[in-house]
């Protein structure tokens, strides 16, 4: 039977870059605990609207824990409490009767707010487009997929490559690192042949555009992997200073 709850909301609402940001509290009454927690904010938008009040900005869309827009930082975890899931799939039952829920956005220097909830993420697509492209010439489909590749590389490569991009790994990371993320793009190439071509090159690219961008290093304390709504593994990182560490020996 589908229950209802009341909850307090403290949700982090900012203008503009450079306004100055602050809480504001909302009440919300009978919220369905089957209800997403994206759906609990449409809800509290659509109250702001009836009041004539500025509804809360906040970035999603595919709703299916996919796209990874859904980045906001709930109860001081990324993607909310429950583990390995997005904003999207976290539900309210999740949370109790007269509970006060603290939303914020991304907190990282990389990722300057936008307005409210929002944040500019762009700086992972410049990480990405510093990784270049993949020069080997795979034919069509069945002629890439002839390519022969040990099972336990694929499924490590396909682990690697479950990465969404969300940035909640940067938001958990005391330091801001993008470790996490960038060891998970290198990796999914480096362990296969496809990627072999570029991989000192992209190693060394990818990880300058990170300190570039202003990241931070990585603290070893794995709370980026223990807030990744897709459980992409530490060992990436590993694999990622290994990447990196023969590039520069290769130079």
């Amino acid at each position: 039977m589908e229950k209802a709850i009341n909850i307090t909301l403290k949700v982090w609402r900012q203008a503009g870059p450079k306004a100055k940001g602050g809480f504001e509290t909302y009440e919300l009454k009978n919220i369905s605990t089957d209800s997403s927690f994206l759906e609990m904010l449409d809800v509290l938008n659509e109250q702001l609207v009836s009041e004539r009040k500025e509804p809360i900005a906040f970035d999603h869309d595919c709703r299916e824990g996919i796209c990874g827009m859904c980045s906001l930082y709930i109860n001081g975890h990324p993607h909310g409490p429950d583990a390995a899931v997005t904003t999207c799939q976290l539900h309210m039952r999740k949370f109790k009767d007269g509970d006060t829920i603290t939303v914020e956005p991304w907190r990282s220097n990389a990722f300057p707010v936008i307005k409210d909830l929002m944040v500019d993420r762009g700086a992972y697509d410049k990480i990405i487009q510093a990784g270049g492209f993949v020069s080997v010439n795979t034919g069509g489909v069945p002629d890439a997929n002839a390519i022969p590749i040990p099972k336990k590389d694929a499924d490590e490569a396909m682990d690697a490559a479950s990465c969404i991009g969300c940035g909640a790994c940067a938001a958990a990371c005391k330091n801001g690192s993008a470790m996490l993320f960038v060891s998970a793009k290198v990796s999914q190439l480096a362990l296969l042949p496809q990627g072999r071509v570029e991989a000192a090159a992209r190693a060394k690219a990818m990880v300058a555009k990170m300190d570039e961008l202003g990241f931070g290093n990585c603290t070893n304390t794995g709370a980026c992997a223990a807030e990744c709504p897709k459980s992409v593994s530490l060992s990436n990182i590993a694999r990622l200073n290994r990447e990196f560490l023969c590039a520069k020996f290769k130079d």
